[in-house]
């Protein structure tokens, strides 16, 4: 039994990663896999919502159809991804460092440094993540690295908790009291002996928090505070196709679908890593 489970968290892992980089391939060759011009207008009239798998009056098929304005599902899907992949990734990474930084200087310093560190991260903690991210977007004007730069700086918070907790964890191991009891500095033993044990977890929140992030980015897009048009983006086209749900669900249909698998993907990568690299699950 414990060899099944093995093998199905292996699986469930290979899959999210085969997920994750056919969408990373795809928005990386996004210019060279797009069947057109993801900003083009024709003539709108005659190739506004074409079905899928139909041809336009300029010969080109298009294979997820069109949306309002005569342009390319599909081209707008790839381009999309881009965009949504380069908010989950940056702002995660952002975050992640930010979190890793307070986590990190909290546990080894504590004392006073670690309760004023803990009492901002609850602060930040107790205001709703989304309702900041609103006025925070509706204040400024939206392009792509001011919601990246939002979602990085309040996401920050979980990494600190749980980079503390861990290397707080730590510092009472004999290995780690070996290495000050040998006069290792701050700097080294940090580097050295506590941040590699903390990644573990760390990766694995990371993992997830992706998915997390492109849901919020899509959810602003939705409501109309994310990168602004005509960037096609996974949020913003959903939002564009739903006047259309009941005669053109293809153009809302395709783009929710890929934000599902991302989302799905992310989290089948986080359990996966979790299994693989704690010992105690080997």
């Amino acid at each position: 039994m414990k060899r099944v489970r093995r093998r199905t968290r292996d699986w469930t892992m290979v899959v999210g990663l085969i997920i994750a980089v056919l969408a990373l391939v795809s928005a990386v060759l996004a210019p060279w896999l797009a069947p057109s011009n993801p900003y083009e207008q024709t003539d709108v009239l005659a190739t506004r919502f074409l079905p899928p798998f139909s041809t336009g009056p300029d010969g080109v098929t298009h294979w997820f159809g069109t949306d309002r304005f005569g342009r390319d599902v599909l081209s707008r899907l790839l381009y999309g991804a881009q965009i949504s992949l380069t908010v989950g990734l940056l702002s995660v990474a952002i975050s992640t460092l930010l979190g890793l930084g307070v986590g990190i200087s909290a546990a080894v310093f504590g004392g006073r440094l670690d309760r004023i560190l803990m009492a901002v991260t609850d602060a930040a903690l107790a205001l709703p993540r989304l309702v900041l991210l609103l006025a925070l977007v509706a204040i400024f004007n939206p392009s792509l690295w001011l919601v990246v730069v939002v979602l990085g700086c309040t996401g920050w918070m979980p990494v600190a908790r749980l980079s503390r907790a861990e290397i707080r964890s730590m510092l009472s191991r004999p290995f780690v009291v070996a290495a000050r009891g040998y006069g290792l500095s701050t700097w080294r033993l940090i580097t050295r002996h506590l941040l590699p044990n903390t990644l573990t977890p760390v990766l694995v929140a990371g993992a997830l928090a992706v998915g997390n992030a492109i849901t919020l980015e899509s959810g602003l897009a939705f409501l109309g505070l994310g990168v602004p048009p005509p960037a096609p983006s996974w949020g913003s086209m959903i939002a564009g196709g739903r006047d259309a749900l009941v005669f053109a669900p293809w153009i809302a249909v395709f783009p929710g679908v890929a934000i599902a698998m991302m989302v799905l993907a992310c989290n089948l990568i986080g359990d996966g890593l979790r299994d693989w690299l704690d010992p105690q699950s080997r």
